[in-house]
């Protein structure tokens, strides 16, 4: 769960590094959340007003983490655009956000496991 609120205080960072499993995790938690999300809106029969407004307000979050995850295997946040290619794109994304970061420092700043070892 910390993983989750962590990318939640950054709310709209978008420079910097996040780890393979800042991301994934903060993409289960989020799943998780939306699943109770639309289970309660169901409930409420109010379809699809609190989905939509769970989905807003983790945009930017979202956003962010990916941008970070994207850094960290050394490419710029632009790289989420190949996600519009049909069947490809997505792919090719999961890939890149499986992939393990740059064990170094590189253009977009320190590696976050080194850092987070201090």
């Amino acid at each position: 769960m910390n993983w989750y609120l962590d990318v939640l205080k950054k709310y709209a960072v978008f420079n910097g590094r996040a780890r393979r499993q800042e991301y994934w995790m903060f993409f289960l938690f989020n799943i998780i959340a939306y699943i109770i999300v639309a289970i309660l809106d169901a409930v409420l029969t109010t379809q699809p007003l609190l989905t939509g407004i769970y989905a807003l307000a983790v945009f930017l979050p979202t956003l962010g983490v990916t941008i970070r995850r994207l850094h960290d295997t050394g490419r710029s946040g632009w790289w989420i655009l190949i996600g519009i290619i049909p069947l490809v794109g997505p792919i090719i994304l999961i890939v890149f956000y499986a992939t393990e970061g740059a064990a170094t420092d590189n253009a977009y700043g320190p590696n976050p496991k080194a850092v987070a070892a201090y």
